[in-house]
């Protein structure tokens, strides 16, 4: 049987590693913008990559926002719901960056 305080624990250490992963993806999300840039000049579906992409780096900016501003919160209500909307922009930011990929690999071959 877990207990509150066991369970907060959990919880608080997944918050902090999507916190950092976030922060890493951020990075990550920039870079590639930079490639796109690089790689496909003249290319529409560079554009759509580009925007795509940006998109992804505000969305792991937001999970950073999110899982940053739980850490600070006392109210546990409120903590709980910051981590599950940090929960579903995280995920939301996975399947966006999946598809960017999909859109860098179609415009590479």
């Amino acid at each position: 049987m877990t207990t509150p305080a066991t369970r907060e624990a959990r919880e608080h250490e997944l918050t902090l590693h999507v916190f950092s992963i976030s922060a890493g993806l951020v990075g990550v999300c920039l870079t590639g913008l930079g490639l796109i840039k690089v790689i496909t000049q003249r290319s529409q579906m560079g554009t759509l990559a580009d925007d795509l992409q940006a998109g992804d780096a505000a969305l792991f900016m937001c999970c950073c926002f999110f899982a940053f501003w739980s850490f600070k919160t006392r109210h546990t209500r409120l903590r709980q719901m910051l981590r599950n909307v940090l929960d579903g922009l995280f995920m939301l930011a996975l399947a966006l960056m999946v598809g960017v990929c999909g859109v860098i690999v179609y415009v590479l071959v």
